[in-house]
């Protein structure tokens, strides 16, 4: 947040990489799915960058890893499918809170701030799995990949949140783990937080061009915090 601008009333949260580590997942459904397709099973480490542009991509990016474009295509749709149904059979079972999450959203409550999940996750999956580890309450609304036309990094789904509140994205800051957040917020005129120990497609967070890096949610918290009170003074 800028010195002068006006105060931040709602902050919108990625998932996957900023409130979980679902990587874990990611494999297990992953492997699932090139196991039923007769393809051997691949690492964390070749999933990690591969996490954030939705779920089309994922799986398609999974499977070029063998085969070429044609050949994904043709099997794309069983492929889908087999990953879904793997994905909803472990969804949240090997996932886990990065620090400061829940402290973070309950300090952001207590500042009074209202709060939106912004994933690129299918909303299908998003919402049990923010209900198996106690992120649900906390969210006046959830919007997945699947929630508008157009996924972030397009500015869609931050206008749809803003929309949503009923507060211009001036007064909004989104917090995330990737260049896809950043640019999504940037292109709707929120401001930008960004965690560094997600994923962002396997590049360094410091190439984000963000309104800060803050260490945890409890942070950003804090710093949200600080600008409101000098907000307050100079409005």
């Amino acid at each position: 947040m800028r010195a002068g601008s006006a105060g931040i009333r709602a902050v919108i949260i990625d998932l996957d990489g900023t409130m979980l580590d679902t990587v874990p997942d990611f494999e297990a459904a992953l492997n699932g799915m090139r196991h039923d397709l007769g393809l051997a099973p691949i690492s964390q480490a070749i999933i990690k960058p591969l996490v954030g542009k939705g779920s089309e991509k994922l799986v398609r990016d999974a499977l070029l890893l063998d085969w070429d474009a044609a050949r994904v295509d043709a099997a794309y749709t069983d492929a889908m499918a087999g990953y879904q149904r793997h994905y909803l059979a472990i969804n949240g079972d090997r996932s886990t809170l990065y620090d400061g999450v829940l402290d973070g959203l309950a300090a952001m409550q207590a500042l009074g701030l209202r709060l939106v999940c912004v994933t690129n996750k299918p909303i299908a999956f998003a919402l049990p799995l923010l209900a198996q580890k106690g992120l649900a309450p906390y969210f006046e609304h959830v919007f997945g990949g699947d929630s508008f036309a157009k996924k972030k990094p397009d500015a869609m789904p931050m206008l749809g949140a803003c929309a949503a509140l009923d507060i211009p994205p001036a007064q909004v800051v989104a917090i995330g783990d990737s260049s896809n957040d950043a640019e999504s917020a940037r292109a709707a005129g929120c401001f930008v937080l960004t965690v560094p120990y997600g994923y962002n497609h396997g590049r360094p967070v410091q190439e984000i061009q963000s309104d800060g890096i803050v260490d945890s949610l409890l942070d950003a918290a804090r710093r949200i915090g600080a600008h409101n009170a000098t907000a307050s003074l100079t409005n």
